[in-house]
C-alpha cells in the first residue's frame, strides 16, 4: 500500500515537472517574438511591356471567349471624332467642293457673239445665259455680278465697259425715260446693272442663290439710268 503510494507521489512530480519544462519555452518563445520586427516584402516579376494609353478612346473590348462579364464581352461603342479629325474632314470637304466648282466651271460652254452689233442682238445674245453662276467680283461665264455680266456680254461686242454699276452709269448716252428704252440698253443705279430686253423686262445677274435670270425693273430699288451704248 505504502509502495503503490510512493509511485503515485512520484508520477505525479514527474507529470508536473513535464509541463512546467513544456512552458518555459513557449513563454521564452512569446519574449523573443515582442522582441522581434515583422516584416513582409512582396516582388513583382520585370515587364518590358509599353503601358496602354488608358486615355486614349476604345470602341471595342477583348475578352476571354468563355469569360462572362455581364455583357461586355459584346459591347459596342460608338466611335466619336476628335476636333482634329472633324477640321481636317472640313477641309477636305471644301477642298472637294472647290474641285468641283473649278471642274464645272472649266465645262460651262459660251455661245459664239453674233457678228451683227446692235442692241437687239445683244440683247438676244445675253438671254442665252439664263441659269449662269453669279460670284460676287467676277466677270466671266464662269461666275459674274451684276455689272461683270453686262461688261462681259458688251465685250463679246466689241465694246470695253467698266466693271462696277456707278461706273456704268455714265457710258454711252442717256435715254430719257422706259418708254423709250430699246432691247441691249443698259438699265443701271449705283447698287445694280442689267441688260433691257424689251416690254419692261431685264435680264440681270442677281446673288449667288438665283444666278442670272430675267426678271421686271422692280428689281432695281429706287431710280435707274438708261444707257444706250450700241
Amino acid at each position: 500500500m505504502n509502495i503503490a503510494k510512493r509511485f503515485t507521489s512520484i508520477f505525479a512530480v514527474v507529470a508536473v515537472s513535464a509541463l512546467l519544462g513544456a512552458a518555459v519555452p513557449a513563454a521564452s518563445a512569446g519574449g523573443a517574438m515582442a522582441d522581434t520586427t515583422v516584416t513582409a516584402t512582396r516582388s513583382f516579376p520585370k515587364t518590358t511591356a509599353a503601358k496602354r494609353d488608358f486615355l486614349a478612346e476604345h470602341t471595342s473590348t477583348d475578352v476571354e471567349s468563355n469569360a462572362d462579364w455581364g455583357g461586355i464581352e459584346s459591347l459596342d461603342v460608338p466611335q466619336t471624332e476628335s476636333q482634329a479629325e472633324k477640321d481636317q474632314k472640313a477641309q477636305e470637304q471644301a477642298e472637294s467642293q472647290a474641285a468641283s466648282r473649278s471642274s464645272d466651271r472649266a465645262s460651262i460652254s459660251v455661245p459664239t457673239a453674233p457678228a451683227s452689233a446692235t442692241g437687239q442682238a445683244l440683247a438676244d445674245y445675253a438671254l442665252q445665259f439664263q441659269g449662269y453662276p453669279y460670284v460676287a467680283g467676277g466677270n466671266t461665264p464662269s461666275g459674274w455680278d451684276c455689272s461683270g455680266f453686262v461688261q462681259w456680254v458688251f465685250a463679246q461686242f466689241g465694246v470695253s465697259l467698266p466693271h462696277y454699276s456707278g461706273a456704268q452709269m455714265s457710258v454711252g448716252t442717256a435715254v430719257g425715260s422706259i418708254a423709250e428704252a430699246a432691247p441691249g440698253d443698259i438699265i443701271v443705279n449705283t447698287q445694280h446693272a442689267a441688260i433691257y430686253i424689251g416690254n419692261g423686262m431685264v435680264i440681270n445677274a442677281l446673288n449667288p442663290a438665283q444666278g442670272t435670270q430675267v426678271t421686271s425693273l422692280a428689281v432695281f430699288s429706287g431710280g435707274y439710268a438708261i444707257r444706250r451704248v450700241l
